[in-house]
């Protein structure tokens, strides 16, 4: 099947390659002349495992093409992914811009029927907004507005359908290959139910094991996404606030997460204690969530909350420091380990990482920084972070090196590479012999046995 991905970035080129390794012939359309030469370069620019290799494999193959022309690409789908951002505008709200100029974009272009279907987070109603931007400029094209009229005088029909993502950084190549459900929201007019049945025909060899595909209206589709960024950014701030309070109580939340995880109306996913989330989605998804409630008159109370404690966790390894070390950290220097705002990708959107750092810079400190994929893109970020001012900072080639000539190790990301480190070296190295681990990759009693002092979070304290 002929299908077009408008968009590059993490959701459209992972959707692209994985539907071109599949067997559909692919363009992916971007209106970054860069990213599509690098890309049609063989180069893969965001860190995802398994995407390099199947870009390469579909590239030979001939069944995946980058190109900036988009009416070439409405052209050629019959399928039009939709996969552009939605950054948060200056309200919160998400910024539908790019979404509504691929609109007009196919609208300006198509000839045949095409099924669009939105890929991007968008607010409930942007399937509306997209069906409309379409319809406007067909209008303008002497095309007939309304659907039947159109199909009474032969003219091109098309239908907008929602398919949202459900793809983790760092394991969105697995993700779309096995899915664990597909949401197709689709109206119920002979349009829409023939754009539905083209979509489940793309997705057909991702389900032929068990179908997995889950069909509502639109709307639905569209709210199902930001529902579910929502509960998961919310277990992950309520186990941060118990963790927080684990401390005060003297109790251990590793061991409350594998007693409340056990049960199997909570379950183990998204309850590990750490330094808040951060990435793409969830920052941005649960504040234009709140905003469209706002917008219906309604607070949706649990998520300020959740955003609140999030804003407050990232300062809960600066607080360790400060507590151990005082507020003035002149001549203090730090081993910061990972930087990426999760393992296994190079993003650094809203990384804990970021706001660790600039507080210890601003406090005197020196750091010696490393990640195994995020070094580029943390020094690009920091240095917007700092006004350019990253001579405090040492980006360094790898973890050891890290910890040389450094008073304390902080972990920010947990990666493996980070799981069983040289206890013993580290002691040596360390010249305050402290880590203080945000991510609870250790046990106290391995720490305190090397002769360190140990701040998890939520975990009992070795100092």
């Amino acid at each position: 099947m002929k299908v077009t991905v408008f968009g590059s970035g993490y959701v459209g080129l992972v959707t692209g390659a994985c539907l071109a390794d599949a067997g559909n012939h692919v363009v992916c359309v971007d209106i970054d002349a860069a990213k599509v030469a690098l890309l049609n370069s063989g180069q893969v620019p965001i860190h995802e495992p398994g995407l390099e290799a199947i870009v390469a494999s579909s590239r030979a193959a001939g069944r995946l093409s980058f190109t900036t022309d988009a009416a070439a690409g409405v052209a050629h789908g019959e399928a039009l992914f939709i996969a552009v951002g939605t950054p948060p505008d200056e309200t919160g709200s998400a910024d539908l811009k790019y979404v509504l100029a691929v609109a007009r974009g196919i609208g300006e272009h198509f000839t045949g029927f095409k099924v669009v279907a939105d890929k991007s987070t968008v607010p409930v109603g942007t399937g509306d907004r997209v069906t409309e931007a379409i319809t406007a400029e067909l209008l303008k094209r002497g095309f007939a507005a309304d659907p039947a009229e159109r199909a009474r005088l032969g003219q091109p029909d098309f239908t907008v359908i929602s398919n949202p993502e459900f793809l983790k950084e760092g394991a969105a190549v697995a993700d779309f290959n096995r899915p664990d459900r597909i949401i197709i929201g689709a109206d119920s007019t002979p349009s829409g139910q023939r754009g539905l049945e083209l979509i489940r025909q793309i997705y057909a060899p991702f389900t032929l094991n068990h179908d997995r595909t889950m069909v509502m209206d639109v709307r639905s589709a569209e709210f199902t996404k930001y529902a579910a960024n929502a509960m998961l950014a919310t277990r992950i701030s309520f186990m941060n606030e118990l963790a927080n309070l684990a401390e005060d109580l003297g109790a251990d939340i590793e061991l409350v997460r594998r007693g409340i995880g056990s049960d199997p109306r909570i379950g183990y996913s998204f309850l590990y204690a750490g330094t808040g989330y951060g990435g793409s989605c969830f920052p941005k998804d649960v504040s234009a969530l709140r905003r469209t409630a706002a917008e219906h008159g309604r607070e949706l109370r649990i998520l300020a909350a959740v955003e609140a404690a999030n804003t407050a966790q990232k300062d809960v390894l600066g607080a360790k420091i400060r507590a151990r070390f005082g507020d003035d950290l002149t001549g203090l220097t730090f081993a910061v380990w990972g930087l990426s705002f999760k393992p296994n990708t190079d993003d650094m959107r809203d990384a804990p990482s970021r706001v660790l750092i600039a507080e210890l810079v601003r406090r005197g400190a020196l750091i010696r920084a490393y990640d195994p994929a995020a070094m580029a893109e943390a020094k690009r970020v920091l240095a917007l972070d700092l006004g350019g001012d990253v001579g405090r900072i040492a980006f360094v080639e790898s973890a050891m090196a890290a910890v040389a000539g450094a008073d304390a190790l902080v972990i920010v990301t947990e990666w493996k590479a980070f799981r069983n480190p040289d206890f013993a070296a580290l002691a040596r190295g360390l010249g305050r012999k402290a880590i203080f681990d945000g991510r609870n990759l250790y046990e106290p009693s391995v720490v305190e046995a090397a002769g360190l002092a140990y701040f998890p979070i939520g975990r009992r304290q070795v100092s």
